[in-house]
């Protein structure tokens, strides 16, 4: 049998550092788990620490046989401890039921042993070293138990009544032994104090663990919403490019169609303008789809001046886009390109006017059409409430939501509604703070 294939691995395993395995353990672990599992094994390491208060004082203060029995009930008792613990978890975390079962199984047994180390005090060899360690052992106990059995409680007073009932019996416990009332008083208090320290912990060591899961799921939420606005915010760039194009190429085709009917050769060069729409249309999309596409607001008003004017629609435009801050002029742009969006699909306007404004205050865009529909709203022009004939939200599109958002980022407002009988504004407007 040929070995050596078997030595080939056994020298790639030990060229590997101690504890790999551990530490990929604990690296695939996410924060919480990371945190639960810190805190489970805490809960475990208080069996350890029971084990270890009581039981090196039980092994030097008595005869050996008695002092394992009694190491014995107390290792039960921290056993079981620990697996009330880990279950009591597992509620917390709605994993399992309520650990009724264990609660009653731990406080049975510590009972139990605290009634044994009473017995032992009373029947016991005695001296002074064995009621000591005994002593101890039946206020740890009882410290422990109380402890623990705070994890299997959600409300603040079933947890006092839990360590107040510990404390209770404590007190109650050193009578048989002929204790003095101040001595047993002092135990009840011990026990008061440690076992409420431990159930504080235990309780805070919950509702941190809770706090942590909670966390780590508001950042998942988070996450998915931005996902989520990135989409929507997609969605609304792809609305703006295509919309107006789409818009042109629909009166574009009509026209030729109609040119063709009458057999004139003008519907040719309006399928050719047809043509030419649809390819900047594509290019603009894939631009949107990379994220590097930028509104220019001197080409959106020749645009959007040509545009109309080729939809039978005379429009005026006035002002200069030049100097202004390319983040500006970008959000502008966007603004014309929508509204001239919405001159095309809603009402049926026969003017437009598109106006850039610089005064003290900063720029002002206002763009006016005479198609809208319906009178006008109280006081004229209305904050955030467009009209039916300028605005594709008014009829559940998200245009002007675009827009405003595209606004905020350079501290912009936007106003959108009808002024007078079938007049349609929409106003915006950048603080001179940017403009500069």
């Amino acid at each position: 049998m040929d070995l050596g294939g078997m030595g080939d691995v056994e020298d790639r395993e030990s060229s590997r550092p101690r504890g790999w395995w551990r530490r990929g353990w604990w690296r695939r672990k996410s924060t919480p788990a990371k945190v639960e599992t810190y805190t489970r094994w805490s809960f475990h390491f208080f069996a350890v620490i029971e084990v270890a208060a009581v039981g090196l004082p039980l092994l030097g203060a008595m005869p050996l046989w008695l002092a394992a029995l009694l190491l014995t009930l107390v290792t039960v008792h921290a056993v079981t401890c620990a697996v009330t613990a880990s279950r009591a978890l597992d509620w917390t975390r709605g994993r399992r039921g309520q650990p009724v079962h264990m609660l009653w199984t731990l406080g049975t047994v510590t009972a139990v042993v605290a009634a044994t180390a009473i017995g032992v005090v009373e029947r016991g060899p005695g001296g002074d070293d064995v009621d000591t360690a005994v002593g101890g052992m039946f206020g740890v106990v009882l410290i422990f138990g109380a402890g623990v059995m705070a994890l299997g409680v959600r409300r603040r007073r079933r947890v006092f009544a839990v360590v107040s009932g510990f404390a209770g019996g404590a007190v109650l416990g050193g009578f048989p032994l002929g204790v003095a009332l101040p001595t047993a008083l002092a135990t009840g208090v011990a026990v008061l104090l440690g076992g409420g320290f431990l159930a504080f912990t235990s309780v805070f060591s919950v509702w941190l663990l809770n706090a942590v899961y909670e966390l780590d799921e508001a950042r998942e939420t988070r996450a998915r919403l931005a996902v989520a606005e990135e989409r929507l915010r997609f969605g609304r760039d792809l609305h703006d490019v295509v919309g107006r194009n789409l818009a042109v190429i629909a009166l574009k085709s009509e026209l030729a169609v109609q040119l063709a009917h009458r057999g004139r050769h003008e519907a040719v060069d309006q399928m050719t303008e047809v043509q030419r729409i649809a390819h900047d249309t594509q290019r603009e999309v894939r631009e949107v789809v990379r994220g590097y596409r930028d509104a220019d607001l001197g080409v959106e008003l020749i645009g959007a001046q040509g545009v109309l004017r080729a939809a039978g629609i005379e429009c005026e435009v006035t002002g200069q886009a030049a100097g202004l801050p390319a983040e500006v002029q970008s959000a502008l742009g966007w603004v014309v390109r929508e509204a001239t969006t919405n001159v095309l699909r809603h009402g049926d306007a026969q003017r437009c006017t598109v106006a850039v404004r610089r005064s003290e205050d900063g720029v002002v865009l206002t763009v006016e059409n005479d198609g809208a529909a319906g009178p006008p709203g109280p006081g004229g022009s209305t904050r955030d409430r467009p009209g039916r004939g300028g605005s594709a939200q008014g009829r559940g599109g998200s245009g002007l939501a675009g827009l405003r958002e595209r606004l905020a980022a350079v501290d912009g407002t936007l106003e959108a509604g009808p002024v007078r009988e079938g007049v349609f504004r929409l106003v915006a407007q950048v603080p001179t703070g940017v403009v500069s």
